[in-house]
C-alpha cells in the first residue's frame, strides 16, 4: 500500500501517474467496461447488483472516481475507498441461471478479471493513442497496479505484474469467455448511454457520443469484437487516427473544464490532491496533468524511464 504521509497514494514520479492522467483514459475506461463484460458471471454481477441499465455512464463516473482515489489520493483516502469497496462487494451475490448456483461478487477469479481488463484497457489504449510509453515503464505500471488490485481484496501476487504475464492471463480466458444477452445490451447501452442528472448540460451534443462509444468498441481486440458483433468492422487504422486526434483534442483541455466530468466528490479529492502536492513542493501551477514534466518536481527524480 502506498506510505502513510505521502502526498499521493502513487507518486507524480510513478508509471501509474504517466498511465492515469493521459485523457485517452476515458476511452480506455469504457473499452474496459465492454471487455468486462464478456465473462458471464462478472456480467451478471452487474447485472443484478446495480443500475446499471438506467446510467451506465454513472457506473464509469464510480470507476473514475476509484481510480482517481487509489492514484491521486491521500493514502488515507485510498484505503477507506478500498474499505469500502471490499465491503460492499462482501455483501453481493451473484445468481448462475446456467447452473443455478450462487456466488460471492468478491470471488478472486471475479475480482482479477475485472482488474485485468481494466487496467490493460487503460495501458493499450494510452499507448495507441500515442502517449510516450516504453515497454519498461510498461511492466511497471502492471506492477504498481497490484497494489490497486490489494484494495479490492485480491493478493498482489496472484495478479499479473508485466505485459508478458498480462498476455498469458488473457490466452488463458479467452475460452471462458463469451457475449451473453446482458453483455450484448451492456455494450448497446454503452454506445448510447442516458447522461447523469448533473451532465444533462451535455444533452445538445449527444449525436457526438455514439462516435465515442464506436471508437471504444473499435479499440477492443479483435477476438473480442467477433464476439460481440454488434458493429460492422472497418480498418483499425482509422481507429488508431481517431484515438490519437481525442487524445490531442482532450489533453489540450484546461483542467477544469474536463474536471467537470467528475462527481463534485471526485472533483474534491482532486484539489486536495494538488493542494498537498503544492505542500510537498511541487509546481502544480499547469495542474496534475504538469506534473509528468520532471522538471515540476522537487529534488532529484526517483524513478526513470527503463
Amino acid at each position: 500500500m502506498a506510505t502513510i504521509g505521502a502526498p499521493t497514494a502513487q507518486p507524480p514520479e510513478s508509471a501509474t501517474w504517466r498511465v492515469h492522467i493521459d485523457r485517452s483514459m476515458w476511452v480506455g475506461g469504457v473499452r474496459g467496461l465492454m471487455l468486462q463484460a464478456l465473462h458471464p458471471l462478472a456480467m451478471r454481477g452487474v447485472w443484478q447488483n446495480s443500475n446499471f441499465q438506467e446510467d451506465p455512464f454513472g457506473r464509469l463516473r464510480r470507476t473514475a472516481d476509484f481510480v482517481g482515489r487509489v492514484t491521486y489520493g491521500s493514502p488515507e483516502e485510498a484505503e477507506e475507498i478500498g474499505r469500502r469497496v471490499r465491503g460492499i462487494h462482501r455483501a453481493l451475490r451473484i445468481d448462475d441461471p446456467e447452473t443455478g448456483r450462487r456466488h460471492r461478487v468478491d470471488d478472486p477469479e471475479l475480482l482479477l478479471w475485472v482488474h485485468c481488463a481494466e487496467v490493460t484497457s487503460y495501458l493499450e489504449i494510452v499507448r495507441r493513442a500515442g502517449a510516450p510509453i516504453s515497454d519498461g515503464v510498461a511492466d511497471r505500471y502492471l506492477a504498481e497496479q497490484r497494489r490497486s488490485a490489494a484494495y479490492v481484496g485480491l493478493h498482489p501476487e496472484d495478479v499479473p505484474g508485466s505485459v508478458a504475464e498480462m498476455d498469458a492471463y488473457f490466452a488463458e480466458m479467452q475460452p471462458r469467455l463469451k457475449a451473453i444477452p446482458e453483455a450484448v445490451a451492456a455494450v448497446r447501452f454503452l454506445l448510447w448511454p442516458r447522461l447523469p442528472h448533473d451532465l444533462r448540460f451535455l444533452a445538445p451534443g449527444k449525436p457526438v457520443y455514439f462516435p465515442f462509444g464506436a471508437l471504444c468498441y473499435y479499440t477492443l481486440p479483435d477476438w473480442a469484437r467477433r464476439m460481440y458483433g454488434v458493429l460492422p468492422e472497418v480498418p483499425q487504422g482509422a481507429v488508431t487516427a481517431a484515438l490519437r486526434a481525442f487524445r490531442t483534442v482532450t489533453n489540450s483541455l484546461p483542467e477544469f473544464v474536463h474536471q467537470r466530468a467528475f462527481t463534485p466528490s471526485t472533483r474534491e479529492m482532486l484539489q486536495g490532491s494538488r493542494e498537498r502536492l503544492a505542500a510537498a513542493g511541487y509546481d502544480v501551477s499547469k495542474g496534475l496533468r504538469g506534473l509528468v514534466d520532471p522538471r515540476r518536481r522537487p529534488g532529484r527524480i526517483v524513478a526513470q524511464d527503463s
